[in-house]
């Protein structure tokens, strides 16, 4: 007879990696999860602040501000948009520590000093996201409700852009896996093998 520790492990093990971190649809406009809640990302685009005054910028923030605060259902969502070497980094690390001979480990250096360049000229990629978090809401409600949202911040100045199914799949591949290098994600593993 099994405990119920191991029940709960069998059962994990026959469950879809959407199902484990809470997930129960994309669909092509959203992230749907438990309890009839929605999750639509806007992405915001940037603006090149390098070249406004201090005025400018000022209101710039002032805007975001004001999104923020006058929309209740709005969160403002940073994520890298680049992959992280760090797991690289320390397992290169622990080679050139554990390598006897000297070639190998100086190729291993080599192999060091070009990730930290590689992540050094994309150490400001960032990706800066609109969350609107919905609950409950029937289809037709729910785009009345968000262009409603995207007109208000379109109207103080921040350039945003609804994201789709395959952005919000490249979003979650970015987040978990630090996966920025696929062009396509499949809804299922080997799908394009199927046809």
């Amino acid at each position: 007879m099994q405990t119920k520790k191991q029940q709960k492990i069998a059962e994990q093990k026959h469950k879809a990696t959407q199902q484990l971190i809470g997930i129960e649809d994309i669909t092509e406009h959203s992230l749907k999860t438990g309890l009839n809640t929605e999750l639509v990302f806007f992405s915001i685009k940037p603006s090149n602040i390098s070249v406004l005054s201090e005025e400018a910028l000022g209101a710039k923030i002032y805007a975001l501000m004001t999104v923020l605060k006058g929309v209740t259902e709005i969160e403002l969502v940073c994520t890298n948009s680049r992959e992280s070497f760090e797991s690289n980094k320390a397992f290169i690390k622990k080679r050139i520590a554990a390598e006897d001979n000297p070639a190998v480990r100086a190729l291993l250096e080599r192999d060091a000093v070009h990730l930290d360049h590689i992540q050094a000229q994309t150490a400001t990629a960032r990706e800066f996201l609109l969350l609107v978090r919905t609950r409950n809401l029937k289809e037709k409600e729910l785009f009345a409700h968000l262009n409603r949202v995207e007109k208000i911040v379109l109207e103080n100045g921040i350039t945003v852009a609804r994201l789709g199914k395959d952005g919000i799949k490249t979003l979650l591949a970015v987040y978990f896996e630090q996966n920025t290098t696929n062009e396509k994600f499949e809804d299922i593993d080997g799908e394009r093998w199927m046809n």
